[in-house]
C-alpha cells in the first residue's frame, strides 16, 4: 500500500463527497444540534487546514487542523473512507496532524467526538495515540453526546 498524505484545497469532487459522506454521517447518528463536524465552507474558512490521505490515487481519508489560538489547535473532520478502514489510514491522518501541528508551534491538540457506540474505534484510536479526556473547551459547551480529548504536543 503506497500512502500519501497532502495539504487538499477542497476542489475535488473525491474530497468534497467525502466531506459530505462525514457530515451525512455525523447527522445519521448524532441529533442536528450536537453534530459539531465542519461542512465544506467551514473546512475553507481562516485558521483551517484540510490534509486528504490517498493510497494508489484513491481518496482513503481527511483530518483537518483548526488553530484555537497561537498554540493550540483542534483536530476536525476526521473521516476514513469506508473502503479503507482498519489499514491504519486513520492513524497516519492522525499522526501526521500531530507532525503538522507542532511545525506551526502548536502546543497541545483538542477534539470533540461521539460518546456514544458508533464512535468507540474513533475514541480508541485517539487514547492510543496519547490524547486523554478533558472536559469541554470553548467554544464547545458540555453534551451527553459529546467525549472532548487533548494531548500535548
Amino acid at each position: 500500500m503506497s500512502l500519501e498524505i497532502r495539504p487538499d484545497d477542497l476542489t475535488g469532487a473525491a474530497t468534497r463527497a467525502l466531506v459530505a459522506a462525514h457530515l451525512g454521517g455525523m447527522l445519521a447518528n448524532t441529533p442536528p444540534e450536537s453534530v459539531h463536524a465542519y461542512d465544506l465552507d467551514r473546512l475553507a474558512g481562516d485558521g483551517v487546514q484540510l490534509w486528504s490521505a490517498w493510497v494508489d490515487g484513491e481518496l482513503a481519508g481527511i483530518g483537518a487542523l483548526s488553530a484555537l489560538s497561537d498554540e493550540r489547535a483542534e483536530i476536525k473532520s476526521m473521516r476514513v473512507d469506508e473502503r479503507f478502514l482498519g489499514q491504519g489510514i486513520g492513524r497516519a491522518l492522525v499522526r501526521h496532524l500531530m507532525v503538522e501541528a507542532r511545525a506551526r508551534g502548536i502546543r497541545s491538540l483538542w477534539l470533540e467526538t461521539g460518546s456514544t457506540e458508533e464512535f468507540v474505534a474513533a475514541r480508541r484510536l485517539y487514547a492510543s495515540e496519547g490524547f486523554a479526556e478533558c472536559p469541554p473547551f470553548a467554544p464547545y459547551a458540555p453534551d451527553p453526546l459529546s467525549t472532548f480529548m487533548m494531548r500535548e504536543l
